[in-house]
């Protein structure tokens, strides 16, 4: 994933853009960067690894570095960017969230017509947002250029351009998967994924981008350069996993729809499973906590927490490239509470359940430290394939997914054709699904949160959302 944030303004804006972009930071955990517009020395950037520490703490020096009344910033999940471009169209800065499927057949496209080339990274590959600006730039403008991008990429490309004189301009990908929300104040116009990150520096939200809408906004004013399509497909995942607690989507507070979330799973444990022996109800932390909460409230089962994240110096558990660091940082990161679980019948809720070796740790963990039983609830369907539209799920191909690579132990390959029959956990098959997946993860009993569910939690029109990774469904 991705996030960025920009702002065009009458006063120097690069402190806003810097606490902008870093309330961005859970959307990605690679690259961090920086560009700015200012009158006199022009355009500037800077980019940072930032896997290994947070985003504040490599640009803690920005404010004495870089200055401008225009600025843009990013976090990263793949590539180093803003990239700084110089084309026919002027130069410019250039943001880019998203996913090019058909990145290959597009570079040998334009190589073969244009004789142009490509920075190439380590392996050949290309930058994604250099590959979009080069898109772009085949174009007489930045508007047509832009639509141009939209139409011939396979996946998704929400993009975030910061022209030299100081104008932006934003378009939302052609379906709308990931928002673009403008807002306001006395001085100036902000872009941003996350709405909370604008309104939090005194920003009015205005309005959210419709899907493939286009727009160029300067201190004063914004103009619409093409208009919105009239199909959506926002990602639905946004408010059950990796969208921040504070952000609202298309009018849909993520903390509310995940207790909403949790209310409804925890009404139909009631209606199938009656009354379990349970005396707390938990969140994995920290997107599934919400979710607890909602279902505590609505099964009379207190909340409590068995264990909590230490995350004051150990902020992220992928530090080491070595797996057996990376398990060893994150078991480092449970601090049991013993009171909590020893003899204790415990029901967590987790936001997902992907791969599940981080979840069968967790367990483990628990039993370890004198858990009775271990339930677990996941807040969303089973994940039956990896996304090709956001790639938010890191798995590389469908049969990482633990849902998978179980129904291939039952079925083999015919299996794979009763995948809406895996989903439901009213048929035969999905039952043995959730009995053999509760056996791999030590759980007393397992159940996934239904389709029909999240998108009643969710609470817009189903045909608006795009629920890909649970049943497959394209465009």
């Amino acid at each position: 994933m991705g996030g960025f944030f920009g702002i065009t303004s009458k006063e120097d804006c690069v402190a806003d853009v810097f606490f902008g972009t870093d309330y961005h930071s859970h959307l990605g955990t690679r690259r961090g960067g920086m560009a700015a517009y200012d009158e006199k020395i022009g355009l500037q950037r800077t980019i940072h690894n930032i896997e290994n520490s947070p985003f504040r703490t490599k640009f803690e020096h920005i404010l004495d570095d870089m200055h401008g009344t225009s600025a843009i910033g990013s976090i990263s999940d793949s590539d180093p960017q803003p990239m700084l471009i110089r084309s026919h169209l002027g130069t410019y800065a250039i943001s880019t969230i998203g996913i090019i499927n058909n990145a290959d057949e597009l570079i040998e496209r334009h190589l073969a017509s244009s004789g142009v080339h490509f920075d190439a990274m380590t392996g050949g590959a290309v930058n994604s947002t250099e590959l979009i600006a080069s898109i772009i730039n085949q174009k007489s403008s930045f508007a047509e250029g832009i639509k141009y991008a939209q139409e011939i990429i396979d996946g998704t490309a929400n993009i975030l351009i910061l022209k030299d004189g100081g104008n932006l301009i934003a378009a939302r990908d052609k379906y709308g998967r990931i928002p673009v929300i403008i807002s306001k104040n006395k001085s100036g116009h902000a872009v941003s994924f996350e709405s909370f990150a604008a309104e939090k520096l005194d920003y009015t939200i205005v309005r959210e981008l419709g899907p493939g809408e286009i727009v160029e906004l300067t201190p004063n004013s914004y103009e619409i350069l093409s208009p919105a399509g009239k199909e959506m497909k926002i990602c639905a995942f946004l408010w059950s996993y990796y969208g921040y607690p504070n952000s609202v989507y298309e009018g849909v507070n993520v903390e509310v729809m995940r207790c909403r979330n949790g209310e409804i799973m925890a009404k139909h444990d009631k209606e199938t499973n009656g009354d379990m022996k349970l005396d707390y109800i938990s969140g994995v932390p920290d997107s599934g906590t919400p979710h607890a909460i909602g279902y505590a409230n609505a099964s009379d089962v207190p909340f409590g927490r068995p264990f909590i994240k230490y995350t004051p110096t150990w902020p992220r558990s992928f530090m080491s490239a070595k797996q057996s660091d990376r398990k060893k940082v994150a078991r480092m990161k449970m601090i049991p509470v013993k009171d909590l679980i020893v003899d204790k019948h415990l029901l967590f809720v987790d936001d997902s359940i992907v791969r599940g070796t981080q979840l069968k740790e967790t367990v483990d963990f628990l039993y370890d430290c004198g858990a009775k039983s271990v339930h677990m609830r996941s807040a969303c369907p089973p994940i039956m394939f990896a996304c090709k539209y956001l790639n938010f799920s890191r798995s590389n191909s469908d049969m990482d997914l633990i849902a998978r690579k179980v129904i291939m132990e039952l079925e083999g390959e015919e299996g794979f054709n009763h995948i809406e029959e895996y989903s439901d956990g009213n048929t035969e098959r999905g039952k043995k699904l959730r009995k053999t997946i509760s056996k791999k993860l030590h759980l007393a009993s397992l159940d996934f949160q239904s389709l029909e569910g999240i998108i009643k939690a969710i609470g817009i029109d189903p045909c608006k959302l795009c629920t890909y990774c649970w049943n497959g469904k394209e465009n």
